[in-house]
Order: structure tokens, then sequence, then C-alpha cells
């Protein structure tokens, strides 16, 4: 159910953008990223981070979208969300005691010190490559081309890699915890 929920806003712009234009779909997606944010505060009293930049991110992109009635706006949206996160990923090396991906997900699983690192630079990597392979199909496809690419090759690259890193994260599991 999270998961829908994270992909909430995505989703509707698909299908706005099927049934209308990039146009609709960007306010579309403005609006369901308001809704989400609103929900999650209704419901939790809080936020997540990511929503809350996601949410900054598109209602600047897509606002400039909308205003100037230039779609690269909003195509630019996605590079900038994941350059920011491989950003924040490689930044907290530097920054405090944990990497990021640590602090995420250390209360789950206890690693060594060198896995943590390889992980977190491998998501960081993700994240740069997976804004430059947008950007790649931005300049070399059409809209509904990137559209397609936006719901499907980005959750579908992200779901490679979230398998691959299962698989990596496996081999350095202590026995107790993967036999849990």
């Amino acid at each position: 159910m999270k998961l829908l929920f994270d992909f909430f806003p995505i989703l509707l712009f698909f299908v706005a953008f099927k049934l209308f234009d990039i146009y609709v779909a960007t306010a579309v997606a403005i609006a369901a990223s308001f809704v989400q944010v609103g929900v999650s505060w209704w419901r939790h009293r809080k936020v997540e981070p990511m929503h809350l930049v996601t949410f900054a991110i598109i209602v600047v992109f897509g606002g400039l979208t909308l205003y100037l009635q230039d779609e690269l706006f909003i195509k630019w949206k996605p590079t900038v969300i994941n350059w920011l996160f491989g950003i924040v990923f490689l930044a907290s090396h530097a920054i405090g005691e944990k990497t990021m991906i640590e602090r995420m997900m250390g209360a789950s699983l206890e690693l060594p010190r060198e896995v943590w690192t390889r992980l977190s630079l491998s998501w960081t990597a993700f994240f740069l490559l997976l804004g430059g392979v947008n950007l790649f199909v931005v300049y070399s496809f059409d809209t509904a081309t990137w559209v397609n690419f936006k719901l499907f090759g980005m959750m579908g690259l992200t779901l490679v890699f979230v398998i691959l890193q299962s698989v990596y994260l496996a081999r350095h599991m202590p026995q107790a915890q993967s036999e849990e």
C-alpha cells in the first residue's frame, strides 16, 4: 500500500497525459503531490523528507512548465530529484558517522562498514546515472516516449537495481539474520 501511495502522483501524471496532454498531467501531478503531503501529515503528523523534496521540486518545475508553457521543465524534474539524491548520498560519506543508506536501513541490518560504504556509493552512482539517462530520453525522444520511460523505464530500472542490491546484501548478511 505504501508503494502505491509513493507512486500515486506519477501514476496520475501518466493517466492524465494519456487522456489529455503534458500540461494537464503536470497540473494533476502538482495537485496529487499536494494531496500526498497533506494526507501524510493528516495521518501521521509528519511527512517523509522524500515527499517534501519531491513536492517542492514538482511545484517549482511543474509551475514553470505551466507558467511558461514549456514542457522541458517538467522533463528535467526526475533528473534534478535523482541528482539531488545522488549528491545527498555522496555527501553523507563526509557528514556524520553513518552514510545515508545506513541511516535508512541500519536499524534493520547489521553490516560491516565497508559494505555500507559500497552500498551507499552504488546508490549514489545509480541516482546520478538515472538522472543522466532521463536527460538522454528527454533530448532523444518525443514527449510520449519520455512519459512512458518516466513511469515504466525508471521504475523498471529501479526495481532491477533493488533486486541486484538485495542479492549483494544477502551475501554479506550474518547467518542468523539471513535465516529470519
